[in-house]
């Protein structure tokens, strides 16, 4: 009931798309922060998008104009549309929510593998 769980990970093919999706548990997710990051094998974790409890949204540089994040209160679930995908996108990605008190947490991460 207190860590996100994502889903929607897979294979897919270069310029193609995927949408991930995780949910967090609690009557309060609207008040939580959500983010998505990614690992690649032999890289650092890295911030991909945050959508805050009024909606606003932010992007790494590397995934503006591609992927789009957006937020489902009533599902308590938060979506990252990744289209033109690319093989540079493969990496484990983690949902992170945080709380009002600044507190965090994650999910155990969902694998995307784009192909060339």
């Amino acid at each position: 009931q207190v860590q996100p769980v994502e889903s929607g990970g897979g294979s897919v093919q270069a310029g193609g798309s995927l949408r991930l999706s995780c949910t967090a548990s609690g009557i309060t997710f609207s008040t939580y922060t959500m983010a998505w990051y990614r690992q690649a094998p032999g890289k650092e974790r890295e911030l991909v998008a945050v959508i805050t409890r009024s909606g606003s949204t932010n992007y790494a540089d590397s995934v503006k104009g591609r992927f789009t994040i957006s937020r489902d209160n009533a599902k308590n679930t938060v979506y990252l549309q990744m289209n033109s995908l690319k093989p540079e996108d493969t990496a484990v990605y983690y949902c992170r929510k945080t709380i009002l008190s600044g507190r965090e947490y994650w999910g155990q991460g969902t694998q995307v593998t784009v192909s060339s």
